[in-house]
């Protein structure tokens, strides 16, 4: 029995790539440096790797940013304009990645979309029509020569060319077929050069092969490939999937001349009915999926022992891999010093999952598995009682009705009333939530961590926080305030803490997108509201202003997909348990006089299954109730708004509108504010606010900017729906960059009110 994983987290086990690269883009450091940072992480994980006896280490894994822009640019498929910038190599990526302003010139970043169902975000490239896709880069080469000169002879990983077309955006007028032949040319010359250096096997990434394929979709696949694996010159191809099944181009995938196919058994419904109903073909390895990839709980080794038991019918040699890469779960458990024994021993981060793959091999190897004593310690340990359940929780979810999900009266009477009483101008103004956490804020809270300060002394300096953003919001000029969330550490995990249920890690950090990382607390019970959440700091911030002050709380189905869920009990119950908790929030701020709750769903489209069939049991015909339940109690002068971002909203924008709020902001600027055809398109009765601007580049909007998307939104959607606002919350961005963008915004604003009388 051989073992293998897809990929290795990236950050470093304390975010050292996220903090290496805030100080390059600040100018503190400088490239040489950020690629010394960079070389210490991969090395200690390559060590790492090694010495858990792992039989196919990744090497390409390893992302300044993101995978799909490496690809983007490995394979010269760079948009013109951040050519023009003149910028080095590495400025020229990172202003993909990020936008740029400066003296060379002003240039928006690329659109930027979740990857598959997970909350990492990759970006998406961009293929001109005179685009010319071969290979110019060499950082696939580059990482596999580091790693052959450690001793270890990798396993490669590039992402796929049929994912690269399938996710790349087309800006002109040629499709993905009018690329097949440059990008087949491209993918076989990179598999010749591996040969050249030395490769065994070279693996390569098509997760979209897990989504719902046309019968175009599977010729564009089959063209490639055949094209491509023309070019092996001897070294071996691992086809890998992962995130579902590959119901619609199995055949292809036995047929084609792959020397491995990687299929993942968790996620995948029916990846194992695949291979019992059509067989796994001679001379073919197959790349089991066994160990969960995106979740944190210990591997029950009995199962995995029947699945490679049954494979061992069908492949004749099975590889034991992970489901995914490794990348959607935190780094160790080693620098976690405060979590208890009896926590610690169901949880298994990155390093734990190489752990769980060395005792694999050893029972899988063994004549006698049943008598190794590392099946023995998993079975006891999944043989006790995890946790002691809530039964008046279980009790209440159960009691639910379709009448408990329904707000009355309907939304054209609430939206009339609602008009009458906050008599908000047209294009009324705000934003998404939280302002700038500032280093003053960070060490605030630092020290009441370390007990430094006393929780009074930090509260009295959140409150001094507050004060300044209603003031600066008011000399801004913004209609509907927030009070900044200076109080929270994170959109989730700041909520995990006042509930019951949930632990939380010191360093569990995760990479979300470029150098932003997220700490996922994880569901250890049943949920329940521990105590009121967020009611103080939002009647504190209206005492402060006569303008309306929205509530701000995360919704149920986004509090559950960003954190590590149970896998003992469904997802729509945990999801109906939070929103027990959240309901309890929504009706305690509307009885201490807050008149307009925001209720996040940034994460609604996040876990969809990748197959149109599985979209309304398996998850819509839950996760839309549960938000809905949340706000069904309230008044009908209440206004609920709720806020989505960075991900694919066209072919759910019906279930969207059933979620029954008032009013719901998109991110939409990188898009190009695309999701407006699709709005009119519907007949969306939601009033709606599309992001303005981007948060996540450094850049500052124009006035101008601004208007011209105020006016584009005006040409599809009737101007009495349209609320003007940036893209997502402010959190990550500097006050320096965050005034003068509000002020554009709302100068904008204004100017839109006047045109329109």
């Amino acid at each position: 029995m051989r073992t293998s994983i897809i990929g290795y987290p990236r950050i470093g086990s304390l975010r050292e790539l996220k903090f290496a690269s805030e100080k390059y883009f600040r100018g503190e450091i400088g490239a040489a440096e950020l690629e010394k940072t960079a070389k210490e992480i991969r090395l200690r994980s390559l060590r790492t790797q090694q010495d858990s006896g792992l039989d196919f280490i990744p090497s390409g894994d390893f992302s300044y940013y993101d995978g799909a822009l490496d690809t983007a640019f490995l394979l010269n498929a760079v948009p013109e304009r951040y050519r023009a910038l003149g910028l080095s190599e590495l400025d020229t990526y990172f202003a993909a990645a990020r936008g740029y302003q400066g003296e060379k010139g002003d240039v928006k970043a690329l659109a930027m979309k979740k990857w598959y169902n997970t909350n990492y975000h990759y970006m998406v490239p961009e293929i001109e029509d005179s685009a010319e896709l071969e290979l110019t880069g060499t950082r696939p080469f580059d990482l596999f020569i580091e790693a052959k000169e450690q001793g270890a002879v990798t396993k490669p990983v590039i992402l796929g060319a049929y994912t690269f077309l399938k996710l790349a955006r087309f800006t002109g007028t040629k499709t993905a077929e009018d690329f097949l032949d440059a990008a087949a040319g491209a993918y076989s010359q990179l598999l010749g050069r591996f040969a050249e250096l030395g490769a065994e096997w070279v693996q390569i990434d098509e997760p979209s092969l897990v989504t719902d394929m046309t019968a175009g979709d599977v010729a564009l696949f089959t063209g490639l490939y055949e094209k491509i694996l023309s070019g092996k010159n001897g070294v071996k191809v691992l086809l890998q999937t992962y995130f579902g099944d590959v119901r619609d181009c199995y055949d292809e995938l036995c047929r084609l001349d792959f020397d491995g196919i990687g299929l993942d058994f968790t996620e995948g419904k029916r990846s194992l009915e695949l291979v019992r109903e059509k067989g796994f073909p001679k001379g073919k390895i197959l790349f089991a999926g066994a160990v969960n990839g995106k979740n944190i709980w210990r591997s029950d080794y009995t199962k995995i022992a029947g699945l490679i038991g049954e494979l061992g019918k069908y492949a004749e040699e099975t590889v034991l891999s992970t489901s995914c890469s490794l990348l959607h779960v935190p780094c160790t458990l080693a620098n976690e010093t405060k979590l208890p024994e009896s926590c610690k021993k169901y949880l298994a981060f990155a390093e734990e999952k190489l752990e769980e793959l060395a005792e694999l091999k050893t029972v899988l190897s063994s004549q006698r598995p049943e008598e190794t004593e590392e099946l023995r310690r998993n079975i006891a340990l999944h043989s006790q009682p995890r946790i002691a359940g809530d039964p008046a929780v279980r009790a209440r979810v159960a009691a639910l009705t379709e009448k408990d999900l329904v707000r009355e009266p309907a939304f054209a009477e609430r939206e009339r009333i609602q008009k009458e009483r906050f008599g908000l101008p047209l294009f009324p103004t705000t934003t998404i939530g939280s302002f700038p956490q500032t280093a003053d804020v960070k060490a605030s809270r630092a020290a009441l961590r370390r007990g430094q300060i006393t929780k009074e002394e930090h509260e009295k300096f959140i409150e001094e926080k507050i004060a300044q953003c209603v003031a600066l919001q008011e000399e801004i000029g913004l209609d509907v305030l927030v009070h900044g969330e200076f109080e929270r550490n994170d959109m989730v995990e700041y909520f995990g803490q006042c509930l019951e249920g949930y632990i939380f890690t010191e360093n569990g950090w995760v990479q979300s997108y470029g150098t932003r990382c997220v700490k996922p607390p994880v569901i250890w019970g049943d949920i329940s509201r521990a105590r009121p959440m967020t009611v103080r700091w939002s009647v504190y911030a209206q005492s402060l202003t006569k303008k309306p002050m929205k509530g701000m709380l995360t919704g149920p189905v986004t509090i559950l997909n960003w954190s590590f869920p149970r896998e003992d009990i469904s997802l729509k119950e945990s999801a109906f348990q939070i929103a027990l908790a959240i309901r309890e929030e929504v009706l305690d701020l509307e009885k201490s006089g807050i008149s307009i709750i925001q209720v996040d769903e940034a994460a609604l489209r996040e876990k969809l299954p990748l197959r149109r069939a599985d979209w309304r049991e398996d998850y819509l015909d839950w996760a839309i109730p549960a938000f809905r339940y949340v706000h069904s109690g309230v008044r009908p002068e209440t206004q609920i708004h709720t806020h989505m971002c960075y991900s694919e909203f066209a072919d759910i924008i019906r279930d969207i509108d059933d979620m029954d709020a008032d009013v719901i902001t998109f991110e939409a600027s990188r898009s190009d504010l695309r999701i407006l055809d699709v709005l009119k398109e519907s007949g969306f009765r939601t009033e709606v606010g599309p992001g303005v601007y981007d948060i996540h580049s450094p850049r500052i909007p124009s006035k101008e900017e601004i208007k011209a998307a105020i006016d584009k939104m005006k040409s599809r959607i009737p101007v009495s729906k349209l609320w003007v606002n940036p893209d997502c919350g402010l959190k990550t961005r500097g006050n320096e960059e965050t005034v003068p963008s509000l002020k554009n915004l709302v100068a904008a604003a204004k100017e839109a009110r006047d045109e329109n009388g």
